[in-house]
């Protein structure tokens, strides 16, 4: 199969579909790969490793999309990329459709095979491809709230894990999964008082387990977050629904209570947002204030750290790729009701169920696609 690899062109974001190592391993197995010139540079992977590997390095977007019958990308395709689409083309890459309606219209007239990273499953019901940059941007979220806490950036000037005598700032993460473990992880150790919300009984316990009483939990209602929303200083959302657009657990009326300076961090942004005042925003425009609060809201965080996120997810996706490449995409699906799951788009039809009830049209089961 030909595999081709586009640069992002998304807003600072610096992540490739495939390094090197995996590159060689496609073409070990047969497959020939063309990578766009550059396309890995921002993840300090230049052209010479892809060549080395057995990569075609090619000019320009057009080469890719014009000549690969299997697209391997890292973010959702931008407007100009999902026009280069044609029919029977496979599109493997990170997608959000839900909160995206524009995208799955443009998608869908496409014709393309469109199989989504973020709702591929496993055995336990976990999501393999999005886990690691949900690792990434939990752990990103404290570094950055820290960051936007500061005075000259719009804060209240808050340390976040404090000084002795002074309190440390209150963190809230909205979310005890992978996204809100891990951020609770690196806002404990940077010394702040922590909070973990969640509706499971069960994620609090694990938090209870992992932390003891160093981190606390509280189990979400509207009426508890109302009252820890009111005085955190950090607030992170961290709310998955797999698949389907994130839930506005944060109200306007909410955030208007926050103090003046605090900071928001919504993880969530890609599925939508999990605070009513959420937008997405980029790089190189991070922040925007409602009510006094700075809401941070890039859809792209793990694009800053980019060579530890490329590897990461190269990690999880290549054994998903030889076998979309290998057996072709069809009895790849057929064969593992994991990866089916990621199916998100065929040849005008919307194959996840969460994508088209979020958007009000009509859902095909992969089931009836790959008979």
């Amino acid at each position: 199969m030909r595999i081709g690899v586009p640069k992002e062109i998304k807003n600072h974001e610096y992540r490739v579909g495939l390094v090197p190592s995996s590159v060689t391993e496609l073409v070990a197995q047969g497959h020939d790969v063309l990578i766009e010139k550059d396309a890995g540079l921002g993840a300090g992977l230049p052209d010479e490793a892809y060549h080395a590997a057995g990569a075609t390095i090619v000019d320009g977007p057009d080469a890719i999309f014009d000549r690969a019958e299997l697209i391997v990308k890292v973010k959702e395709p931008l407007p100009e990329e999902r026009r280069k689409l044609k029919p029977g083309q496979i599109l493997f890459t990170y997608l959000h459709l839900a909160p995206d309606p524009e995208q799955t219209r443009d998608l869908l007239l496409s014709g393309a095979t469109c199989i989504a990273y973020e709702t591929v499953t496993s055995p336990s019901g976990a999501l393999p491809l999005l886990t690691p940059m949900s690792e990434v941007a939990g752990r990103l979220a404290p570094q950055v709230g820290a960051h936007y806490l500061e005075k000259a950036e719009g804060g209240r000037g808050i340390l976040l894990g404090g000084v002795p005598g002074v309190p440390a700032a209150e963190v809230v993460v909205l979310g005890g999964g992978v996204s809100g473990t891990h951020a609770a992880t690196i806002a404990h150790g940077m010394g702040a008082t922590v909070t973990v919300v969640d509706r499971s009984a069960e994620a609090l316990r694990r938090i209870a387990v992992q932390f003891g009483s160093q981190v606390r939990t509280l189990f979400s209602t509207r009426d508890a977050l109302r009252q820890v929303v009111a005085r955190a200083d950090l607030l992170i959302g961290a709310v998955l629904v797999p698949g389907a657009a994130a839930p506005k657990l944060v109200t306007r009326e909410m955030v208007s209570t926050m103090k003046p300076g605090s900071v928001l961090v919504d993880i969530a942004i890609d599925q939508g947002g999990c605070s009513e005042t959420s937008r997405p925003t980029t790089h190189s425009e991070p922040t925007y204030v409602v009510d006094d609060v700075v809401h941070y809201c890039v859809t792209n965080m793990p694009g800053a750290v980019a060579r530890t996120s490329t590897f990461a997810l190269n990690n999880v996706t290549l054994p998903f790729v030889l076998a979309i490449a290998n057996k072709g995409w069809r009895d790849a699906l057929r064969q593992d009701e994991y990866l089916r799951k990621g199916l998100n788009i065929y040849s005008g039809k919307i194959t996840c169920r969460p994508v088209a009830e979020a958007q009000g049209l009509h859902y095909t089961p992969p089931d009836v696609v790959l008979a």
